[in-house]
């Protein structure tokens, strides 16, 4: 019998942590997780945010590490796609994507297209925010829970 694992973290690369976690935190509606900083490891910072009530899953806002832990040459490429927007997409779903959408616009999330796909109200509506997050462009996509009918 294979034992079913979950998926406990995902990550972002992102330029300046902390305007990622003010983003993630004020605009989104993350919670802080984790926020640990490591003297013995060059003051690494670990830093983590999750959806209110889904205790079990974060989102590491990982700074861009140069040497010892990876070369020059690579940091600059990460860089350079997370600059470009190709460093990580976070899907979230909902009850209600037209609420959803309506809130985070409030909140001051930006969003490059408005909601489409279909219907709207709580079913196959969705949004996409691309811009740029503290230097690090973002996707941002909004889904109707997948046990909601289409």
């Amino acid at each position: 019998m294979i034992i079913m694992m979950r998926v406990a973290r995902a990550q972002l690369w992102v330029h300046d942590q902390d305007q990622a976690l003010d983003f993630w935190t004020h605009k989104v509606g993350m919670e802080i997780r984790q926020d640990v900083s490591l003297a013995e490891m060059g003051d690494f910072r670990w830093l983590t945010v999750g959806p209110p009530g889904q205790d079990d899953v974060s989102i590491v806002l990982m700074a861009i590490p140069g040497p010892p832990m990876i070369d020059a040459g690579t940091h600059e490429e990460i860089a350079t796609l997370t600059a470009k927007g190709f460093a990580g997409t976070i899907f979230l779903t909902t009850d209600d994507c037209q609420a959803s959408y309506e809130a985070l616009t409030a909140r001051g999330v930006e969003f490059t297209e408005p909601q489409s796909n279909g219907r709207t109200g709580s079913t196959q509506a969705s949004a996409i925010r691309r811009e740029t997050v503290c230097g690090s462009l973002s996707s941002l996509l909004i889904w109707p829970r997948p046990d909601l009918p289409r």
